[in-house]
């Protein structure tokens, strides 16, 4: 055959199977369950569609929908505190459709990012459903940036089911959206008309070093509890203050969970202990108090310091609450920090913040103890 024929026939074929090849790959790189293109017809529904929950603070009273302290603190509490408020930790949407699919669209504030929290709890998004009457996990949306999307469930029959989606426990939320079938219904969920718990504490309250947002302690207390749980952790200052003092005295919870000596000074715990109960009972009179110790980090048993600071703080606690119970408060409970995590060391992530073991534990801890003292009732 002629040479330069040869020649012709490669030009045409080569160009040809690279053309073929660039059609395969780009085939199998579409076949991701999370391609968002496999599902057509799919519409996006604001915060007029579904029911916020972990706030009782109205939206025309803070800054951004989704920040956990009113406006009117900002230039009251410490810059750090009021950064830390705009998480949305502790917050969820519940909604009820009847689609085949569940897509999310969400905003971050800031793509926080920390090298012992998986970015999945720190601005991921879980879906859970309604499942005769308990929140059953599904699947948990994986943050890409500040702007992300991603396909949650599909292939699902059309019968119409309650969800819940859990938000992001360290960065604050510009906007969410919920994506369903275009053809299919969503409607608002009604309001939870229990009392809520309110919890304030640090940055394990926050929900620190969770896989994702519904495994923050606070999360499954309100999962298994069927109530609303208004989260009030602020990262390294939970620290009994004046202006959070007030503001959770304004609410009229189920109970109230103190949780800060994390944050806290032996010293702190003396001078704020008493004066953050008498807050709370200058409006009610009766509502539960529980303040909570220092949970013995997994280093203690050999770093001596440690355990040193440890024990004093929560003797300055247990002092504090002697004093409040010798003086005539009733309503006030105390829980020892030694059995909190359980007895194995394997329930942290870094000797201090829970992991998803060790939030499980003290979530089914802090009931065990709201069932000892009366406050709830499981068979209810």
């Amino acid at each position: 055959m002629d040479k330069r024929l040869i020649v012709k026939i490669l030009i045409i074929l080569v160009p040809l199977e690279l053309l073929l090849w660039y059609h395969v790959f780009n085939n199998s790189e579409g076949t991701s369950d999370n391609n968002l293109e496999e599902i057509s017809d799919i519409r996006y529904y604001g915060k007029d569609f579904f029911l916020l929950e972990g706030t009782e603070i109205a939206d025309s009273l803070k800054e951004s929908r989704y920040d956990r302290l009113p406006l009117s603190l900002k230039n009251v509490v410490r810059e750090p505190v009021w950064d830390l408020s705009k998480s949305s930790a502790g917050m969820s949407i519940r909604f009820l459709s009847n689609t085949t699919s569940i897509n999310v669209k969400w905003t971050v504030l800031n793509d926080n990012k920390m090298p012992h929290m998986p970015e999945s709890g720190i601005k991921g998004v879980d879906l859970y459903f309604n499942n005769n009457g308990k929140f059953q996990y599904l699947n948990t949306a994986i943050p890409s940036g500040i702007e992300s999307e991603f396909l949650l469930m599909q292939n699902m029959s059309n019968e119409m089911r309650e969800y819940k989606m859990f938000l992001p426990l360290y960065d604050g939320l510009v906007s969410i959206e919920i994506g369903i079938d275009s053809d299919s219904q969503i409607l608002k969920a009604d309001k939870n008309m229990a009392k809520p718990i309110i919890f304030y504490g640090t940055s394990i309250t926050q929900g620190c070093c969770a896989s994702r947002p519904g495994m923050a302690h606070t999360n499954i207390i309100s999962r298994k509890l069927n109530v609303d749980v208004i989260n009030f952790g602020f990262s390294g200052n939970g620290m009994m203050e004046s202006p959070i003092n007030e503001l959770i005295s304004e609410s009229d919870p189920l109970l109230y969970v103190i949780e800060c000596l994390p944050n806290m000074s032996s010293d702190q715990v003396t001078e704020r202990t008493i004066p953050l109960v008498k807050t709370i009972r200058e409006k009610h009179s009766k509502t539960p108090i529980i303040l909570v110790e220092n949970f013995i980090y997994d280093r203690s048993v050999l770093d001596m310091k440690d355990d040193e600071m440890i024990t004093n703080k929560n003797k300055a606690l247990r002092d504090e609450y002697i004093k409040l119970i010798n003086s005539g408060y009733d309503y006030v409970y105390y829980v020892e920090g030694a059995n909190a995590n359980g007895d194995d060391y394997e329930g942290t992530n870094d000797t201090v913040h829970f992991n998803d073991l060790g939030y499980m534990r003290y979530a089914d801890y802090l009931i065990s103890k709201f069932v000892e003292f009366g406050l709830i009732n499981l068979t209810d």
